[in-house]
């Protein structure tokens, strides 16, 4: 008994040392994100004038001139506003639609809903940039163009794909027996799904939520494509459109003001909903 103790001394040993480099670069990696977060919040509550003669110090007093400038004179506020309302309304959306649709591709077995399956999951190897033009003319012809509408169509239909992807992954990962519990107990189909499978799949749910939001919420490139009316501007365009205003009269504090705007949201929902994200993809990557 001791010497198998002794001959598992040095295994742990030897896999501790191989570990080690991994934990010391990701615990090295996380200061300097947690730093330049920190320190971005800080200089946003900084004047001018102490943020370039006190770069590396807290501020003295909270001065807020940066966020009233960032949120009035640049507009930030009613760009936060569009942001909130494609952004909410698109995930709910896709929610929605993603959710109905997963369940039926996992659980209910009928020709073609494995190939209709793959046929989602291919969608997400599209490279987005090749659907511009084609995406350019249909929005046209539907008169949707240029507003915020038709941005939150195109963020719907592009993000479906991804969501089935992760949702059915829960789905598929579902006991049987429940639904079998729930048919003997007189369950409609509908019945099965909304009060008894979809409950259960809230995990994915929630992580599909956080997926969407933090990657609709920082979108750039579609924005800038279909959106030409400056009132229209998502969050992450009004970051640019801050930026070069900021660069031009050298308002830093009121740059790092808007970074701050940006960021905040999704700090916040990651930070309370990371432990539920952590514990569904674990869930959803193993299949009973």
């Amino acid at each position: 008994m001791t010497a198998t103790r002794r001959s598992t001394i040095p295994q742990k040993l030897k896999k501790w040392a191989s570990l080690t480099p991994t934990y010391v670069l990701l615990g090295l990696w996380s200061l300097f994100t947690l730093f330049s977060i920190l320190w971005v919040i800080s200089s946003s509550f900084k004047t001018n004038r102490e943020l370039f003669t006190t770069v590396w110090t807290l501020p003295k007093a909270f001065d807020f001139s940066g966020y009233i400038t960032a949120w009035t004179a640049v507009k930030m506020g009613q760009y936060t506003l569009n942001s909130v309302l494609v952004v909410l309304v698109s995930v709910v959306i896709i929610l929605f639609l993603s959710a109905p649709v997963s369940y039926i591709l996992t659980r209910v077995k009928f020709r073609g809903s494995g190939l209709i399956l793959l046929a989602f999951i291919a969608g997400i190897g599209i490279p987005v940039q090749l659907l511009y033009i084609p995406l350019f003319f249909i929005l046209t012809g539907f008169q949707v163009i240029n507003t915020l509408w038709g941005l939150g169509i195109l963020y719907v239909s592009l993000s479906i794909p991804f969501t089935v992807f992760i949702l059915s992954g829960f789905f598929a990962s579902l006991p049987v027996e429940l639904e079998e519990a729930a048919i003997i107990d007189g369950c409609s189909d509908f019945q099965v799904y909304w009060k008894v499978m979809l409950p259960l799949a809230s995990p994915g749910l929630i992580t599909a939520t956080i997926f969407n939001f933090i990657f609709l919420w920082n979108e750039y490139q579609i924005a800038l494509v279909f959106i030409n009316n400056p009132d229209l501007r998502t969050l992450s365009l009004g970051l640019y459109a801050l930026s070069n205003s900021m660069q031009y009269s050298g308002d830093w504090v009121g740059l790092m003001a808007g970074v701050v705007i940006v960021m905040v949201p999704t700090i916040i929902l990651y930070i309370f909903l990371s432990e539920k994200m952590i514990s569904g993809i674990t869930m959803g990557s193993v299949k009973s």
